[in-house]
């Protein structure tokens, strides 16, 4: 995958003892993505996602809309990135 770029995304709000991660993972099964979604210590939700720009944005677009009661801020940064991923988890 030439142009696969990796993206952190850290959400902020009631994100954790909500099935945040569970949704994310399952949603993650509809696209070609791979990474971890993990619970932090501040009561935020990291991603680590890779994919294609379009497979990335429409994943992420998707996490918004299952999730967007939850979610009150979200900080994200991109970059180009080796495949260093297989498969999407739960850490």
């Amino acid at each position: 995958m030439a142009d696969t770029r990796r993206e952190t995304l850290q959400f902020y709000g009631r994100v954790q003892g909500v099935g945040f991660r569970y949704a994310t993972l399952q949603l993650a099964k509809e696209f070609e993505v791979t990474g971890f979604v993990k619970n932090q210590p501040d009561g935020s939700v990291l991603l680590e996602v890779q994919g294609n720009p379009m497979e990335l944005r429409r994943f992420v677009e998707s996490i918004e809309d299952r999730m967007h009661g939850y979610i009150r801020r979200i900080e994200r940064s991109t970059s180009a990135s080796e495949i260093t991923f297989q498969g999407f988890e739960i850490r």
